[in-house]
């Protein structure tokens, strides 16, 4: 028989949400917090002042599925579903912790996305056009090859350490931050070669990409990347005199931006003959189709789908 609700702990809406939104502070990366943040601090606005004070037991999914459609229609449906997954997440843990018997936002469904741009993959020529944009900054060239090479996420790229890098065996690993996952992969030709070209710190925990770590939200590195693309012809500039709305308004998503290349490494791997799962084993997606409790991959079965890589340096 399930725990009658009155029995168990008692808090409100906005205490119990704040509560996780501040656990979040610890447990998270910085840009993971402020987004989980900004979310909730809509949520409770959405709830309003005397709402947001009952008693979390008196959530019901209705008052969720209002707030992920407010969201869709004055910011975008990405914006909305992502909402329903943070309040997934924030009073899946009331459960676990017995503030509640049941998580209301699992029974909101997420929004279809038919009318969004989609991210894409970028070409190859396009690549050499972004690494022609990077000019002198040796840093961001570097930023690109491994975001093309490895298929991995910005923020990561970003803090990678000379600890991570082992020149003998020709292998790079570190763990995923959003994930958790631990990630090795080999150092392709043009990888290899770019970090032969460094001065190699006999600091371990010294940054490969140390102009990059001064950042601390991953969304400024971002908006540098932007400024590249704009370099290299590939989008237009934003137009901030006649842009005067806030910044969680809804903006026209663009369909290319540093997370092509993970794109791209997926597109070019298996347009060189690689399997779909193995393609996505080495840039870290989760694949339905295929469990890691039964197939796992070598280093060596990845170098040796990634050596198929076309060489973009080579002009």
């Amino acid at each position: 028989m399930a725990a009658n609700i009155e029995s168990l702990p008692s808090a409100s809406i906005k205490s119990w949400c704040e509560t996780w939104t501040e656990a979040k502070a610890i447990e998270t990366e910085e840009t993971t917090h402020l987004r989980y943040k900004r979310v909730i601090e809509r949520f409770i606005g959405f709830l309003g002042e005397a709402k947001s004070k009952r008693d979390l037991s008196t959530l019901q999914a209705s008052d969720i599925a209002r707030f992920r459609d407010r969201e869709a229609k004055e910011l975008s449906r990405s914006t909305a579903n992502l909402s329903v997954k943070v309040l997934r997440v924030c009073l899946g843990e009331a459960v676990r912790q017995g503030l509640l018997t049941h998580n209301q936002a699992v029974r909101v469904k997420f929004l279809k996305s038919t009318a969004e741009s989609k991210r894409r993959a970028f070409t190859l020529p396009e690549i050499k056009r972004i690494l022609k944009a990077c000019g002198d900054d040796t840093e961001w060239r570097g930023l690109v090859l491994f975001g093309l090479y490895l298929g991995q996420r910005l923020g990561d790229l970003a803090k990678l350490t000379w600890r991570a890098v082992d020149l003998d065996s020709g292998e790079i690993a570190f763990t995923a931050r959003k994930t958790g996952r631990r990630i090795v992969l080999p150092l392709v030709q043009p990888l290899a070669d770019y970090l032969a070209a460094l001065p190699v710190s006999d600091d371990p925990n010294a940054y490969i990409f140390p102009n990059s770590t001064k950042h601390k939200r991953t969304a400024s590195l971002s908006n540098q990347f932007r400024e590249i693309l704009v370099e290299a012809g590939l989008i237009e500039p934003r137009n901030y005199k006649t842009n005067k709305k806030g910044r969680d308004h809804a903006r026209k998503p663009s369909e290319i931006s540093f997370h092509s290349l993970r794109h791209s490494a997926v597109t070019m791997l298996k347009a060189a003959g690689v399997s779909d799962f193995i393609a996505r084993e080495i840039v870290g997606h989760e694949s339905a189709a295929v469990s890691r409790q039964y197939t796992h991959l070598t280093t060596d079965d990845k170098r040796a789908a990634m050596r198929r890589l076309p060489d973009v340096t080579d002009t």
